[in-house]
């Protein structure tokens, strides 16, 4: 060996004081440790921890075991589904969300994102098909091989939500799925509804229909028919751009026994269906959201029974303009102790004073309702005997120079209060303790304000 190469080795030569490469890696001290009591050493991390990968990214075993704390996951890929890992890689899921996926090519670097309750989706800024969901999911054939593998995969599932599947699919995903629980049906139809009986334990279920702007379905007597003598042990139900009728609607509370919570949003049922909610004996929970009537023509009033169990009555950006309807509503939830209306159009003192049929409200929460003046609530409140809190937010024409002393005399008898009809009282009352703006304190002595 030339002098060069012999003083090239010596300088290269590894010092005894230092580990030579090859020397093997120090052995990891969680491997003496058993997975289930590194799985609760993991749990205790703060949550802001739990919700990154870093844990995962630590080695292959604690990846894997990172993947069996995951119970809840929204789907963004939905070859993942198909392909099977998403159940091998994370073998303990309960909760899992197909909705967002079953979009085709969707452009994911657009800057304009679409948000509609549980579906998410980003829009290219050159579309101008406003129907392009409808066009552009998944085939049903696609859906239903996804769920196949869902089902096969051995996971204990206990809530869906998918959008565009078949009847078969919902079979196939029963068969292996005995303990579903809850199921969350977009795009939902008669045909799809023909297969809900295969899933035997269902307790909550949200069936939408069409969503303007998005995709149409539809879902009429029919399919709530299904819906009715399949699923007798459901406890929530929630309608949401269904069609239906009166027919529909009975069969469910005569079918559902144990049904304790309704929502009726956006419906597109015929005239009369309000009359059918007198058939359900264990409802307790009534909500309507964005619906642009009530009911024109409910039909004659002996067929208005109240709904024995009922609790609270919910209205939720609804056009309230429609008396009869909000008079047979009124009637049918006559037993309601919680009174909720928010955010609704055409409340005016004359649809408000149907209200009267309420025999024993204890609670009642206005908000939005710019129409109602302070007359017309009190000419309701006075006669509820029972009322023990009000709550009062956003209501324009309310005004407190307009409250009569026997009004303040009821506001001095309520345990609780919530007194914010506009911005000026607001101000009055956020002041009250400096001993500015007096005017409508002596309203206020034993109210509880927010």
């Amino acid at each position: 060996m030339s002098e060069f190469g012999e003083l090239v080795q010596n300088q290269i030569k590894p010092s005894k004081n230092v580990k030579p490469f090859n020397n093997p890696i120090v052995d990891d001290p969680t491997l003496s440790l058993s997975d289930s009591l590194l799985l609760k050493i993991l749990g205790k991390l703060p949550d802001s921890q739990q919700s990154n990968n870093d844990v995962s990214l630590v080695c292959k075993r604690w990846l894997s075991l990172q993947g069996r704390r995951l119970h809840t996951l929204k789907v963004l890929d939905f070859d993942f589904v198909l392909s099977g890992r998403l159940v091998s890689r994370f073998p303990k899921l309960t909760h899992v969300d197909l909705a967002t996926v079953a979009c085709m090519n969707p452009p994911v670097n657009s800057g304009i994102l679409l948000c509609h309750k549980s579906i998410t989706l980003h829009l290219s800024s050159d579309s101008s098909n406003w129907d392009f969901l409808d066009e552009n999911l998944l085939h049903s054939d696609v859906i239903d091989r996804g769920l196949s593998v869902l089902g096969r995969g051995g996971c204990d599932l206990l809530k869906l939500v998918v959008i565009n599947a078949t009847e078969l699919g919902l079979l196939s995903l029963a068969e292996d799925c005995s303990g579903l629980q809850e199921l969350e049906l977009h795009k939902c139809n008669d045909n799809l509804l023909h297969g809900i009986a295969a899933c035997k334990n269902l307790r909550g279920l949200r069936l939408v229909g069409t969503v303007d702007g998005l995709y149409s379905s539809s879902v009429s007597d029919i399919g709530l028919t299904f819906l009715a003598q399949g699923c007798k042990r459901l406890v929530k139900l929630e309608l949401s751009g269904c069609e239906g009728s009166f027919d529909g609607i009975k069969a469910i509370g005569k079918c559902c026994e144990f049904l304790d919570e309704l929502t009726i949003a956006d419906h597109r049922m015929d005239d009369g269906w309000i009359a059918a909610l007198s058939y359900f004996e264990s409802l307790k929970t009534l909500r309507i959201f964005s619906c642009r009537k009530i009911d024109s023509s409910p039909g004659p009033e002996k067929l208005l029974r109240s709904c024995p169990a009922m609790e609270s009555l919910q209205l939720k950006r609804c056009c309230l303009n429609d008396k009869d309807g909000m008079k047979a509503l009124f009637k049918v939830c006559d037993g309601a102790t919680e009174v909720s209306i928010q955010d609704c159009w055409g409340l005016s003192d004359d649809s408000f004073s149907l209200a009267k049929a309420f025999r024993r409200v204890r609670f009642l929460s206005l908000e939005g309702c710019s129409v109602l003046t302070s007359g017309g609530l009190e000419s309701v409140i006075l006669h509820w005997e029972e009322l023990e809190s009000m709550r009062v937010v956003s209501c324009k024409n309310i005004k407190d120079s307009e409250i009569s002393p026997a009004l303040s005399s009821l506001f001095s008898l309520l345990k609780e209060l919530t007194w914010r009809p506009d911005t000026r009282s607001h101000l009055s009352s956020s002041l009250e303790g400096a001993g500015i703006g007096k005017r409508g304190s002596k309203f206020f002595k034993k109210s509880v304000l927010h």
